[in-house]
């Protein structure tokens, strides 16, 4: 009888201790600071890698490639796309692309000498010609090989500008003019209108904002380095009327439903 009663008085025990959460041998005890820390750092260590190799969040701050990306988009950049940078280092992974033209590229840009601030900001804009492409622009066309490269219906909207403003970061331009194209001469001082043709050197690209006069693109800084290409923008993801807003707080009260879930072509 002793036997059977000590046995039923173990078994309450063991049910009593599930019953508190807890198991009939252990401690009691919870987590431990370690293993805290441990999932802590697991999730951070996630986080990271995601970052850095597959994909990462970018803000528009400015108007350069209106219609086609808003002050106050963001955006999922696809790094794995042309190959991800590893930090701190001047290595770039493979890629399963490689960018063409026509693309929408965040990069990393030139120096720019009149910022010294902020010499080589993260800038997306669009990848019109490669290396070995002869490009040029006249009365504000855009031509590529030759081929004029018309902007679509919403793009050619946009303000236009002064098409004969010219400035001293345009000199740039002089060592890669050629002559005797279909194109005639260079002019003697570009213009954002009127430049070229120049011949992009291999293992260049050439970028320009879809909009024309209100962007500050390859015609300032020249040629982007291929290892400078960091991604491919995907989708928006988010988007508020951050620079035309009357509302306050208009990142909550002012979103652009429409525009979430946009694809980036």
């Amino acid at each position: 009888m002793a036997s059977k009663k000590s046995a039923s008085s173990s078994s309450g025990s063991a049910v009593s201790a599930l019953r508190a959460g807890k198991s009939a041998g252990g401690s009691g005890h919870g987590p431990t600071l370690w293993e805290n820390a441990k999932a802590v750092l697991f999730t951070v260590a996630v986080f990271l890698l995601v970052r850095t190799f597959l994909l990462e969040a970018y803000r528009i701050p400015s108007g350069s490639m209106i219609p086609t990306l808003l002050v106050g988009d963001w955006l999922f950049v696809n790094k794995l796309a042309y190959g991800p940078h590893v930090p701190l280092t001047t290595i770039n992974l493979p890629g399963y692309d490689d960018p063409a033209r026509g693309d929408v590229v965040v990069f990393v840009s030139p120096n720019q000498l009149d910022q010294p601030d902020d010499p080589t900001p993260t800038l997306v804009k669009r990848l019109v010609a490669v290396g070995g492409d002869t490009v040029w622009m006249r009365g504000g066309l855009f031509y590529l090989n030759g081929i004029p490269q018309r902007q679509g219906f919403a793009a050619s909207q946009n303000p236009k500008g002064d098409g004969g403003f010219s400035h001293p970061l345009f000199q740039w331009q002089k060592p890669f003019e050629v002559r005797g194209t279909a194109a005639g001469d260079p002019p003697a001082q570009p213009t954002l209108d009127d430049w070229g043709p120049l011949v992009v050197p291999p293992g260049m690209l050439f970028m320009l904002g879809d909009n024309r006069y209100d962007s500050k693109d390859g015609r300032y800084w020249g040629f982007v380095p291929r290892e400078n290409v960091r991604g491919r923008p995907v989708f928006v993801y988010y988007s508020y009327r951050a620079d035309e807003s009357d509302r306050p707080l208009p990142f909550l009260t002012d979103i652009r439903w429409g525009r979430i879930g946009d694809i980036i072509r």
